[in-house]
Parts: structure tokens; C-alpha cells; sequence
């Protein structure tokens, strides 16, 4: 049973509810926490959780929730797990900070597909446990919106310092979200009168004084242009300081930067570049693709017309020391790119991606990368030739100058290894895949 974790948020746009509320436990924090689950299980049509996870996954119950509170409780609260596996995958983390006096709580709903929540009876659901939920626990902020849209308009810092962000919170207007819940502080700074004259979809004063506005009819539509004007029209009304046009052009911009771009990567280096845009945020990723699209790298120089005759007196020697450098970047990486024991075209990409996803020319001293990682490397690529693409090695004294025969050329491994290691951009401009299916073309 595999449930949603960060790197499956990461890979496609999720719908993200938080919400941070605040309780008496001293009545007991069953009693105290029973309508949270009372609403989803009331409302959450077509999403609910049906996994409780703490220390162990438990088919979801009431008493399954209790008892996975029980079990991580310690002394400054406790923190569980609402999954749901299945189509439309949702993860909903409760972090509770339990104290004699007021007790409190930090939730986190994402739910994904995005698109799950086109439709407006879907929506409904949501809003309808934001409502409960807002109605019984004192909130300060809290916000439904699309997770790639929230990283565009920098949530949740919104320009300030982190530890700003931390002391002050939502403290005024930083943006409009498609779901918000004001509580009564935030909407008194504003202007209650303005707050529920808001031009919006849904503007509801809640009993306890907060007030749930919601933008438009359904989440998944949030970057169409009608929702974006509704969205300027709404933040300008509650920030009379802000000006329409300029806020509906950044809103503009965003809805931009989340248009699918159909990935076109040079071929040869397609295997490579195909694996990069999902380390990137979500938010980023068209505008990488559209990067790497645009990427040609520079065309392999890393052969000769005519080999160099070999100069070695004891060419099994050297080729044993060449093993043992191979062996020896074998030994070091096989955990983290198991692939290179098959020494593959396919083990030369996942190296490529791990020094690459690692920063490795960056992150480790150059004296090392030059002595060890680099030679290694090369003796390593020679090899791949050599055994998949029917290679000779043409061993040379010095190492750098050592070739291998393909077809009608030769070619340097050591020299490309080399001006692979020298920085991250390295990377890409000598990558391992390219030189592979660059010297394959030569094969007879």
C-alpha cells in the first residue's frame, strides 16, 4: 500500500489545504478533537482518509485515530496520519501541541489529483469541512489553493524573512487564495463591512466571527483567465493600497509559468535531461523544460582520427590498475546507483544523475575529484565502451592520453571524465549519456 509522500506532491499540482487551530483539551482531547473527524467523515465525499498511520497503518476508525494519537503522544503533543492510497491520493497530517492550558493544532491536507476538484460538487465538500472546521476551532488564516500556484506567489513568507514570517503570520492581505478562512483579528484589521462586501463566489461570516470566502466555484480552474480577474477584483477590494492591473498581471505571469510545456530534449541526451524537471519545484518546472528544451549540448571532442600508438612497456598492468579505479567507483556508489555494476548505457545516465541531483562537483574538494573521481570515472567510461560497444583499449603512459578504439576513431575517456568533473554545468555540456551514443554512431 504506497501512500503520498513529498516526492509524489512534487511530480504533479495538488490542491493544499492547511489550517492552524487552536482548543481546550482539559475536557479531555478526544472530546476536544472529535468534530475534525466528524466533519470529514460527514463531508469528505470521494476523498476521505482510509488509512490512520503512527507508529503503524491501521485501516481508518475513530479508534484507530485515537489510539495512533495515543501512541506518538509524548510530552509536548502528538503527530499522526490520514492517508488515502487510492484514486484521488490524499495526505492529511495532524500535528497537535497539547498543553494545560490552550492547546493547538497544525493540518495539512493534500489531495492529488488537482483536478479532482474541476467540478463543483467536489469543491463543495472541501469548503464544507473548511467551514466546520473554522466554526468550532479559533483560526487565525487558513487557505485552499493549488500547491504550484502558492509557490508562484511565495507563500508563505510572501517576501519577508523567514523568522518574520514565523512571528507574524498571516497578518494582513498577502494574498488571496481560492479557499480562505479570515479569522476575527484579521478581519477586523481589514474591515468587517469590507470583508463580507467582498466580490467573490462564496463571502460567509461564520458564528465565531471568522469569515470563509471562497474565489470561485472550483479550485482546478484557479489559473483560467475569468478566475484570475475575479481573484485581482477580490484582492484589490480588501487592499485598496494595491493597484487592479498591476496585481492581474502578476496573476497573469503565474498562470504563465503553469502552462504544460511538451518536453522536445536533444536526443542524445534526452535519458538525462528527462529525469531533471521533477527535482525541481512544481512551480518551476514548465519554465525548466522550456530551459532544457533549448539546451544543445556541445558536440564531442573527445577523440582522435588515428590512435596514438600505445607506449606502456606492461599493458596488463595497467589495465589491472584501470580495473581497480573502476572497481573502486563501483565499491563507492553501488548503494546510491546500483545500475553501475551492469556497466550500461543506461548505468552511464543514472551517474550523470546522481552527480548531477548531487552537486558532486560543488560539493566535494577538487583536490579529490581530480586525483580519485575523475580517473575513476574514465576508467570506468572506457570500460562501458569497451564491453558494449565492441572497444579496444590503445593504453597510453600517461593517462589522459590512454584511448579507446570504436569503429574508425578513438577516443578519450580520461580527457572527457575530466572536463566532466570541473562543475555541475560540466554536467550537462560532457554528460556521460551523450558521449556514449555519440561514440555508438561510430560503431561498425
Amino acid at each position: 500500500m504506497k501512500l503520498l509522500t513529498v516526492h509524489d506532491l512534487n511530480k504533479a499540482d495538488s490542491l493544499s489545504f492547511t489550517f492552524e487551530g487552536s482548543f481546550d483539551a482539559t475536557q479531555g482531547v478526544e472530546r476536544a478533537l472529535t468534530p475534525l473527524v466528524d466533519a470529514l467523515e460527514k463531508h469528505a465525499e470521494g476523498w476521505m482518509p482510509t488509512v490512520v498511520k503512527s507508529g503503524r497503518k491501521r485501516k481508518y476508525s475513530r479508534e484507530a485515530v485515537w489510539r495512533a494519537l495515543e501512541e506518538r503522544r509524548d510530552e509536548y503533543g502528538s503527530i499522526i496520519g490520514l492517508y488515502r492510497p487510492e484514486n484521488p491520493a490524499v495526505s492529511l497530517v495532524f500535528n497537535f501541541i497539547l498543553t494545560q492550558d490552550e492547546s493547538s493544532f497544525h493540518s495539512r491536507l493534500d489531495l492529488q489529483p488537482l483536478h479532482f476538484f474541476s467540478g463543483v460538487d467536489a469543491c463543495r465538500t472541501l469548503v464544507a469541512v473548511a467551514r466546520a472546521w473554522a466554526a468550532r476551532y479559533s483560526v487565525p488564516y487558513a487557505s485552499a489553493h493549488s500547491i504550484a500556484d502558492e509557490q508562484l506567489a511565495g507563500s508563505p513568507c510572501f517576501g519577508r524573512k523567514e523568522r518574520d514570517a514565523r512571528r507574524d503570520g498571516f497578518d494582513k492581505i498577502y494574498e488571496l487564495f481560492w479557499l480562505n478562512v479570515f479569522g476575527p483579528k484579521l478581519v477586523e484589521s481589514v474591515g468587517r463591512e469590507r470583508m463580507l462586501s467582498t466580490p467573490a463566489h462564496l463571502v460567509e461570516e461564520l458564528p465565531n466571527g471568522s469569515v470563509l470566502l471562497v474565489l470561485w466555484p472550483t479550485a482546478a480552474e484557479f489559473a483560467s483567465e475569468e478566475a484570475r480577474v475575479a481573484q485581482a477584483r477580490a484582492h484589490v477590494h480588501l487592499r485598496p493600497d494595491l493597484d487592479f492591473d498591476t496585481v492581474l498581471r502578476k496573476l497573469r505571469e503565474r498562470s504563465a509559468a503553469l502552462v504544460p510545456v511538451e518536453p522536445r530534449f536533444h536526443p542524445d541526451v534526452a535519458p538525462f535531461l528527462s529525469r531533471l524537471p521533477d527535482e525541481f519545484a512544481i512551480s518551476e518546472r514548465q519554465r525548466k523544460i522550456a530551459e532544457l528544451n533549448a539546451f544543445r549540448p556541445p558536440v564531442p571532442e573527445e577523440w582522435l582520427p588515428v590512435a596514438h600508438p600505445s607506449d606502456v612497456e606492461k599493458p596488463k598492468r595497467v589495465l589491472e590498475s584501470y580495473g581497480d579505479l573502476s572497481e573502486g567507483l563501483v565499491a563507492a556508489l553501488h548503494t546510491k546507483v546500483p545500475s553501475i555494476m551492469d556497466e550500461t548505457a543506461e548505468s552511464l545516465t543514472d551517474l550523470d544523475f546522481y552527480f548531477w541531483r548531487d552537486n558532486f562537483p560543488e560539493r566535494y574538494k577538487r583536490e579529490l575529484i581530480d586525483s580519485h573521481t575523475a580517473p575513476a570515472l574514465g576508467a570506468y567510461l572506457g570500460d562501458v565502451l569497451v564491453r558494449r560497444l565492441g572497444g579496444t583499449w590503445v593504453l597510453r603512459a600517461k593517462m589522459e592520453e590512454s584511448q579507446v578504439r570504436v569503429g574508425k576513431r578513438v577516443w578519450l575517456p580520461f580527457l572527457r571524465a575530466r572536463r566532466y568533473m570541473q562543475s555541475c554545468r560540466s554536467l550537462l555540456d560532457y554528460s556521460l549519456t551523450q558521449f556514449f551514443h555519440e561514440v555508438e554512431r561510430y560503431r561498425p
